[in-house]
């Protein structure tokens, strides 16, 4: 999933340099910033006040963070940073005519410390732990919903609109629960998180990710989980963001991507040694999902 700018997102302004030309726009509790390269740099600096989420629009970046090896930064993928922590940037790809485009914007800290304690006390994660602002880096891909709520941001941002605050005060809220969501997902995914070996949920996926070939119900993962199906249900998606069912069908699809990566593979036993019963349920999840057909995914990798 791509962003996209609006077309009149410079309000008219001229490139002022070809690296990292800058479009900025404010409100109260946040400020976006759109980033232009149009011409190769290597070991360019940036670092930002405030807390900043960062997400590519078009074009490729060379990340150099803090205590990490340098890595791609590619649309449809977001970063989340700390304030102060600097970052090195190459723009190994960037053009006049096909410039490298990233968005950055910066997040007022009361308002991040205001989502987290209302999470905190509404969505209390599993055996105790606590939600926490981001110390440290986060890369991730971005989900359907954080990518819708980005791209919403986008078009709020550059409108002129006299409740635009108040807009982007609402948006801001839901995307920074879902972003700390899915830093929980992959943290369970991992085996990273806070608690981990006595974190029932870390059983359950583990459980998920090693029977995905296997029918898998609610009921079977809130006995993992110790928990009543209710109970579960209402936890798992609380801390993932995800109903159980979306997240076996989300590790579903990434392990038939992954197969389908691989050109002699039949997409008939690709979707059965996925655990999907039926090749039209999962032809139609997989379109949703990746905005293509099994077979045009396939041909295009």
């Amino acid at each position: 999933m791509q962003l996209s700018l609006p077309d009149n997102y410079r309000r008219g302004q001229r490139l002022q340099t070809l690296v990292e030309n800058q479009t900025t726009y404010t409100v109260s509790q946040a400020e976006m910033s759109i980033f232009e390269t149009h011409q190769q740099a290597e070991r360019v600096l940036l670092t930002f006040d405030a807390p900043v989420l960062a997400s590519m629009v078009h074009g490729k970046k060379v990340m150099h963070l803090r205590n990490q090896e340098p890595f791609p930064f590619l649309p449809g993928e977001s970063l989340v940073l700390p304030g102060g922590e600097p970052m090195c940037i190459d723009f190994p790809e960037a053009t006049a005519t096909t410039p490298t485009k990233c968005l950055a914007m910066t997040i007022d800290p009361t308002l991040i410390g205001q989502v987290v304690d209302r999470m905190n006390e509404q969505l209390p994660r599993a055996d105790g732990a606590y939600w926490n602002a981001w110390s440290s880096n986060y890369c991730f891909t971005n989900d359907a919903a954080i990518h819708r709520i980005i791209h919403r941001m986008i078009y709020l941002f550059a409108e002129d609109h006299p409740s635009k605050d108040l807009f982007v005060g609402m948006a801001l809220q839901e995307l920074l629960v879902r972003i700390l969501q899915a830093e929980s997902r992959d943290e369970l995914l991992l085996g990273k998180g806070p608690s981990t070996s006595n974190n029932r949920l870390s059983h359950v996926v583990k459980h998920i990710r090693d029977n995905l070939r296997e029918r898998l119900s609610v009921d079977e993962l809130s006995r993992i989980g110790n928990m009543s199906s209710s109970h579960f249900t209402r936890t798992f998606k609380a801390e993932t963001g995800m109903s159980p069912i979306d997240f076996i069908n989300e590790q579903r699809l990434q392990m038939a991507a992954g197969l389908l990566r691989e050109k002699s593979r039949r997409i008939g036993e690709v979707y059965m040694e996925c655990g999907f019963n039926s090749p039209s349920y999962f032809n139609r999840q997989f379109k949703r999902r990746f905005g293509c057909s099994p077979k045009a995914f396939q041909q295009g990798t």
